[in-house]
């Protein structure tokens, strides 16, 4: 069994019960393996939750990196909307798992501190940078707990508005 088939065990888990549910024992068996096979690869529920946390900062600064755009931020904005579309609303998930863990949580504040401040000054306009970066945090915060809540014509017309803000304004 691969590493990713574990955390997307766990993060199902996560997903469908709340992290109480979220035990060795519930993922080895949503994964379909031993927990001596879970744990061969991850050797506690610490490690296993860390391990959510980095694949899920990877995965984002790689669809970052790959999207099309002059700026940093309409990057973010590609990513954050190709995760949305995906369907793959995981963030959400680590997060609860991690909770109350400050040692667990610390990667992904980094990464989220990392992420709001990367390139911001060299905007043409780091204020609306800025919101559009806040906007995509809220789309994907709401797309966690109602994926239904916009079709794709609603998230075309948010893009959009969002692209429309990050266009140099006339002086």
């Amino acid at each position: 069994m691969r590493k990713d088939e574990l955390l997307d065990a766990a993060e199902e888990l996560l997903c469908d019960q709340g992290s109480a549910a979220l035990t060795l024992a519930a993922v080895a068996d949503r994964a379909g393996v031993s927990k001596g096979g879970l744990l061969y690869h991850y050797g506690s529920k610490e490690a296993l939750i860390k391990g959510m946390v980095e694949r899920l900062i990877d995965d984002f600064d790689e669809l970052v990196s790959t999207q099309p755009g002059q700026t940093y931020t309409e990057r973010y904005l590609g990513a954050t909307l190709a995760a949305v579309r995906s369907g793959r609303l995981r963030r959400w998930a680590v997060v609860t798992g991690a909770s109350g863990n400050l040692f667990l949580l610390a990667p992904l504040r980094e990464a989220m501190a990392r992420w709001h401040r990367e390139e911001l000054g060299e905007e043409p306009d780091p204020r609306a940078s800025q919101i559009v970066r806040l906007a995509c945090e809220g789309l994907w915060d709401v797309a966690s707990h109602d994926p239904e809540l916009n079709g794709e014509d609603d998230l075309q017309e948010l893009e959009s508005r969002m692209r429309a803000l990050l266009k140099p304004q006339p002086s």
